[in-house]
């Protein structure tokens, strides 16, 4: 079973030396709370949270599962104790406002804690974990008085929260949205419906469950643009704070499901449940995708959380296990046979966990600077720059959300595959990775729907392809900041081989789609995916040069150590990963005709 050990050196290493967060904190309203001490306070706390609390609870959690009965859940033994010292030691209202209960830090200090204790323990953290989109969406979205009704409850992690989206009928096509709002007299609603794949739905944790939920009045427009949000909780909030009636939402059943297993997905019931519509009538999927895009983002934590896990369960299993002789020569002479580890193979399968690890580690920590600029704008009013981050987070939601769990999957087969048959056997604990790993590509829009977002609607409809002429641009720079460092040099001379091919096939493809409109949809995963290994390149290049900077300063073995690590690491990802790029390119700019010319008809498997 792999230990989980948070890799709090590589976290300060991207915070204090690769992004420079005390400067990014300096230009937030709420950035002097995040000094030093608290920074450092917080990252020890996590990392004994979930090294010493959750982790031990993972595969013991997977093995249980959750239980329904009666419309109720149960989480698996520990579960609730463990959320209960979650709660008491604040740890969900640490980026939330002051006046709600919470500490009031930036939301870049909540993430670094989400992805720590994703990697311990993927199931437990989706319970807090969906409370935060609620949170968002409330505290953007919702009037005072709900904020006043809801925040400092859902603050202090005493109830919870969920996004009520999909039915039985529709999932991305939220425009077959059947759940009806039926106005009250009184100025609420009555929600009837079904809603199903609902995480923390129903569980056992917290005294209510806040749901956040796309219905229907019974004037709206068809499609996407009928479609109003409401809140539905559980239990009816008294006036006092407390909880009240029983609310007519109840689960049907839990999935059965082939991972997080102890996360309970659940069937929803509305039964004239009595809801309250937030934000404005008919355009409840605009306020949706708040909800969206935090999701989305801590989906893409999914990803370098399984990495990094598996990464470290593989690594001292390979160091241990002995089978064979290193083709260069005997490693462990006194021994029957080396190290597995020092076969190439072996390392080309741990590096590649590593480099996915670390190096989408840096894109999330880059993104969660954009989202705390885009939260202080909001929170400071200024409304053209919470659009203008908005937008710019916007390219890399689907970025990060389908690159990052592609290659999260892909990194836990990896852990399994040092294993060899061990990797099967439960009792190793690396097959539950790759069972936790794999919904990470479907939830919150499988990889193609964020390809057709990131290429269909943010490169080629919105922008024309300025987004990503910005980004190359801004790559470029840093190229001609680092051509005359030694170590730099081939990094910087592939990613401006990059940035040129990254423009020309964004052109390319929109010139195509003139003629071939299907070629938007049949080159967008490989867009995706070309785009996610060339943003990569460059926060492993950004690495590289502090590294080099850093030897040229020789400081002490241990930080030599380190620093020359990332650059081989570096290395191994422009040498070994980067060059998919070259399929995916090739794949992209051929025609449709090749994926959409067999009639739909003539698919089958009677012949």
């Amino acid at each position: 079973m792999p230990t989980y050990k948070a890799p709090l050196r590589d976290i300060r290493f991207l915070m204090n030396e690769v992004l420079d967060y005390t400067t990014h904190y300096q230009t937030l309203s709420n950035g002097d709370l995040a000094d030093a001490d608290t920074i450092d306070m917080i990252l020890e706390g996590a990392a004994d949270f979930c090294e010493n609390v959750i982790a031990p609870l993972n595969q013991s959690g997977d093995a249980e599962g959750c239980h329904w009965e009666d419309s109720n859940v149960t989480t698996p033994k520990g579960f609730k104790e463990a959320y209960d010292i979650f709660v008491q030691s604040g740890w969900q209202g640490l980026s939330y406002p002051v006046e709600f209960g919470g500490q009031g830090l930036p939301m870049s200090l909540n993430l670094i804690k989400s992805e720590m204790m994703g990697t311990a323990n993927w199931s437990f953290t989706m319970y807090p974990g969906l409370s935060m989109g609620c949170m968002n969406t409330i505290l953007q979205f919702g009037t005072d008085e709900q904020k006043q009704t809801y925040m400092p409850k859902l603050v202090e992690g005493t109830w919870s929260g969920t996004m009520c989206l999909t039915e039985p009928q529709c999932g991305t096509d939220l425009g077959q949205v059947k759940t009806k709002a039926e106005p009250q007299a009184d100025g609420t609603y009555k929600i009837s419906g079904t809603k199903i794949f609902i995480s923390a739905g129903e569980h056992d944790l917290t005294e209510n469950i806040i749901h956040i939920v796309l219905a229907r009045l019974p004037d709206a427009p068809a499609g996407t643009r009928g479609i109003s949000l409401f809140i539905v909780p559980k239990f009816i909030p008294a006036t006092d704070g407390t909880i009240g009636d029983r609310n007519p939402v109840f689960c049907g059943s839990i999935e059965h499901k082939m991972g997080i297993r102890a996360s309970a997905t659940a069937v929803l019931n509305f039964e004239e449940a009595t809801g309250y519509l937030i934000g404005e009538p008919n355009k409840g999927l605009h306020a949706m995708f708040t909800f969206m895009n935090t999701a989305r983002i801590g989906t893409a934590v999914q990803g370098i959380a399984h990495a990094e896990l598996s990464f470290q369960g593989a690594l001292p299993y390979a160091k241990e296990r002995m089978s064979m002789r290193a083709l260069s020569g005997k490693k462990d002479p006194d021994k029957v046979a080396d190290a597995i580890i020092h076969h190439a193979d072996v390392r080309r399968l741990l590096l590649t966990q590593k480099a996915v690890a670390e190096g989408g580690r840096a894109m999330i920590y880059h993104a969660a600077q954009l989202a705390d600029k885009m939260t202080d704008a909001l929170l400071t009013g200024d409304n053209a720059a919470f659009e203008a981050y908005d937008d710019k987070l916007g390219f890399y939601t689907p970025i990060l959300k389908g690159f990052l769990t592609e290659l999260g999957l892909e990194s836990a087969n990896n852990g399994m595959q040092v294993f060899g048959g061990h990797g099967y056997i439960k009792e190793w604990g690396m097959e539950q990775i790759a069972r936790d790993a794999r919904i990470a590509t479907l939830y919150e829009g499988t990889t193609g729907v964020q390809a057709l977002d990131l290429l269909g609607r943010k490169v080629l409809l919105s922008s024309k392809g300025k987004v990503v002429r910005e980004y190359t641009a801004e790559i470029l720079k840093f190229c001609g900041r680092h051509a005359r460092n030694k170590y730099m040099r081939r990094f910087v001379w592939d990613l401006t081989k990059i940035c040129a091919q990254w423009n020309t096939l964004t052109l390319r493809i929109m010139l195509t789609a003139r003629k071939d409109r299907d070629i938007v949809s049949s080159a967008s995963v490989d867009y995706l995916m070309f785009s996610g290994y060339a943003m990569m390149a460059y926060f492993w290049a950004q690495q590289a040069a502090v590294a080099s900077e850093k030897l040229e300063k020789g400081d002490g073995k241990e930080e030599v150590d380190f620093y020359k690590a990332k650059i081989k690491v570096a290395d191994f990802y422009f040498d070994r990963l980067l060059p998919r790029t070259q399929g995916h390119a090739e794949a992209m700019v051929n025609p449709s005709r090749g994926i959409t010319s067999l009639k739909a008809e003539h698919f089958s498997f009677d012949y």
